[in-house]
C-alpha cells in the first residue's frame, strides 16, 4: 500500500484524487491538506504527494516535499517564472512529475503534435483553441501553453515571440510564425483542446475532450505511483506513459 498526501484535498481535482484513491482500495490517505491545515507532519507519514492546491503555494509544497525527502506529482498551473524556478530546483533533490495535464488522451495529443508539426513543416499555420468551465482562473490553460510550447520547440522559436492571444480590431494578415492561442470560459466545461493545422489546400485537426475530472484524477494517481523509488529529476506525464 502506498501512502499519499493530497494537497488542496477540498478542491474539485483534489476531491476526485481522493475519491479514486479510495475506490482502488490499495492507497492509504495519509494526508488530506488544504488551506491552514499542517504540512509538515502530513509529509512525514506519506510515500508520495499530489499536489492540486494552487500556483501560489505549489513552491511551498515543493520545497517541503524536497526537504522531506519525499516524491511530487505536481497538478497545478499558472506558476511565473519565480514559482517554476523554486519548483524546478525542489526537483533537483527528489523525483517530480510536473504536467498541465494527466489525461492518458491528452499526453498522448502531446506526442501526435509534435510529430505532426515536424511532419508539416512551416507551411502549416497552427492555431490552438481551448474551452474550461467559468471558474477557471488561469488562461491560456497549462495544457493549452504545452502544446505551443512543443510547436515552437520544434520550429526553433520563442514562444514569448510567436504566440498570438486572440485578435480584434484590424491586426493585419496573420504571420507565418505565429501561434495562435484562444481561451474560452464557460458553464461547466471540464476541458476542451483543438489544435488545428491550416496548410496550402488542406486542414488537420486534433480535437481532445474532457468529459469527467476522473481521467485527471487517475491520471495523478498513476503519476504517483510510477514516481516512487525514481531518481531526482521533472518527470513529465510522457515519461510515465513511455511516450518520450
Amino acid at each position: 500500500m502506498i501512502h499519499l498526501v493530497v494537497i488542496g484535498a477540498k478542491g474539485r481535482m483534489g476531491t476526485a484524487v481522493l475519491e479514486q484513491a479510495r475506490r482502488a482500495g490499495d492507497w492509504g490517505i495519509a494526508g488530506e491538506i488544504d488551506q491552514g491545515d499542517a504540512l509538515k507532519s502530513a509529509l512525514t507519514r506519506s510515500d508520495v504527494t499530489i499536489d492540486f492546491s494552487s500556483h501560489e503555494f505549489t513552491p511551498v509544497v515543493a520545497e517541503a516535499s524536497a526537504k522531506a525527502g519525499k516524491p511530487l506529482v505536481v497538478g497545478t498551473t499558472g506558476h511565473g517564472p519565480e514559482e517554476s524556478h523554486r519548483i524546478r530546483r525542489a526537483g533537483e533533490k527528489i523525483p517530480m512529475v510536473w504536467a498541465p495535464n494527466f489525461s492518458t488522451g491528452v499526453n498522448l495529443l502531446f506526442y501526435l503534435v509534435r510529430k505532426a508539426t515536424a511532419v508539416l513543416g512551416g507551411e502549416f499555420d497552427v492555431e490552438i483553441v481551448e474551452a474550461h468551465h467559468r471558474r477557471k482562473r488561469d488562461a491560456p490553460s497549462g495544457t493549452a501553453r504545452r502544446l505551443a510550447e512543443i510547436v515552437a520547440e520544434v520550429r526553433g522559436m520563442a514562444l514569448e515571440k510567436a504566440a498570438r492571444h486572440g485578435r480584434e480590431g484590424e491586426p493585419g494578415p496573420r504571420k507565418a510564425e505565429e501561434i495562435g492561442i484562444h481561451a474560452i470560459r464557460a458553464g461547466q466545461i471540464v476541458g476542451l483542446h483543438t489544435v488545428l493545422f491550416a496548410g496550402p489546400g488542406e486542414v488537420l485537426e486534433f480535437v481532445h475532450r474532457a468529459e469527467s475530472r476522473d481521467t485527471f484524477a487517475l491520471g495523478a494517481l498513476r503519476a504517483a505511483r510510477w514516481v516512487v523509488g525514481k531518481p531526482p529529476g521533472v518527470y513529465t506525464m510522457e515519461d510515465v506513459l513511455g511516450l518520450t
